[in-house]
């Protein structure tokens, strides 16, 4: 399978919060990751379900591996100049991983409705 020109980060396009999220995030990285919502999307990835659309980003990386949640966003903004600390964190710090996730879970199921 070919890679991709660059990763990209699928969101829930129906929820403001991740809307605003993802347009900051993409400030911050530039043309160096696509993103997208998954209404849009999803038909072009058909391992991706829409259970796990709705539960979490999705961070597909140039070589198709598929990581979400906290995970997604740090290897999104390792793409940012200066932010790849980020992910350096995520992978070696004890217990920043656990938290990261713990934290993305919480903020996840407590977003509210989708349009607000």
């Amino acid at each position: 399978m070919p890679e991709r020109e660059r990763p990209i980060l699928i969101y829930d396009g129906d929820c403001q919060f991740c809307r605003r999220w993802t347009a900051r995030w993409r400030r911050m990285t530039g043309d160096r990751v696509d993103y997208a919502p998954y209404q849009e999307v999803a038909d072009g990835f058909p391992d991706i379900t829409r259970d796990r659309f709705d539960a979490s980003v999705q961070f597909v990386d140039k070589d198709e591996t598929v990581y979400t949640g906290a995970e997604a966003v740090f290897r999104a903004l390792a793409h940012a100049p200066g932010m790849g600390w980020t992910l350096a964190a995520y992978r070696s710090v004890p217990g920043f991983a656990v938290t990261a996730e713990r934290v993305y879970r919480f903020v996840a199921r407590r977003r509210g409705s989708r349009t607000g």
